[in-house]
């Protein structure tokens, strides 16, 4: 029989988990339809799951179709200042269920761009948590993937870190910094839990045949865990749910272990049916 392993930490995270708890109670208690800023979580089986329950992501270009009578949400990954000052002018009941983790950089960056000093963020800057961040220092932070700074870099610098990137990223983008810049203040603003979860990743996918991690396809934190995975195991698989697992494939290769990691957005019921159609191989 195979043996299926299960990541020591996996799943939602208690930034998610606290969003998606708010808001279902939210909806429950106004009993009526209610809006996300934006997808709540990177997970499209929990997006559907919300709007069974009357809660529908709209884009910023929908506030203005929304009255003082709506309640817009705001997701995990936080937004701009910007954008909270344009629903709170509308009149738009508003909830802020953006993660303490993140309003914390946020807060940092307001603080220290204030103060002079240029942010440097590591990050995707395509991501909505990277591009609300940067929009509490004026939209004028210096940007990087990798932690390869290419800009140059002013006398005063400012370094923090999208939650759910890399450590090894972050050691680079450290380096390159102090060897660039004459002062710099860096907060290591990787999520604790995001890190606990990928060295648990890296320490089982070095141990099994096959490996798979599940959540959303556009999902940060779930990327990163793949690409961690697929490092320490070639036959590592990201799906976001069990219509995604080729369970003969898998027969195919005779596999005598199979571990399973998850994001941070994905919920336990979808763990719970991957790990109960692995145990009938």
């Amino acid at each position: 029989m195979v043996q299926v392993k299960l990541a020591d930490s996996a799943g939602f995270c208690f930034g998610v988990k606290r969003a998606v708890d708010e808001t279902l109670k939210i909806q429950k208690d106004l009993n009526k339809k209610i809006y996300t800023l934006g997808p709540l979580i990177h997970n499209n089986d929990v997006v559907n799951f919300l709007e069974q329950n009357n809660i529908f992501a709209i884009s910023l270009e929908d506030l203005d179709q929304l009255t003082e009578e709506d309640t817009v949400v705001i997701r995990s990954h936080g937004v701009s200042k910007e954008v909270i000052d344009k629903i709170k002018d509308r009149g738009i009941k508003l909830v802020n269920a953006t993660c303490p983790y993140v309003t914390n950089i946020q807060k940092k960056v307001n603080k220290y761009s204030d103060e002079g000093y240029k942010i440097v963020i590591l990050g995707d800057k395509n991501h909505p948590e990277v591009i609300g961040i940067n929009g509490w220092c004026g939209n004028n932070a210096i940007i990087t993937s990798k932690g390869n700074i290419e800009e140059e870099i002013p006398g005063k610098v400012c370094v923090v870190s999208q939650t759910t990137e890399k450590q090894e990223n972050w050691k680079r983008t450290i380096n390159n910094v102090a060897e660039l810049s004459k002062e710099f203040l860096a907060f290591n603003t990787i999520c604790s839990a995001t890190e606990v979860r990928q060295l648990s990743a890296d320490n089982l996918s070095k141990e099994v045949d096959v490996m798979l991690v599940i959540g959303g396809k556009n999902s940060s934190n779930t990327t990163k865990l793949f690409q961690i995975c697929s490092a320490n195991c070639k036959n590592t698989y990201h799906i976001e749910n069990i219509k995604d697992i080729d369970i003969e494939e898998i027969k195919k290769m005779s596999p005598k272990t199979v571990g399973v990691t998850a994001g941070a957005s994905t919920p336990d019921w979808i763990i719970t049916e991957v790990l109960d159609l692995l145990k009938t191989i």
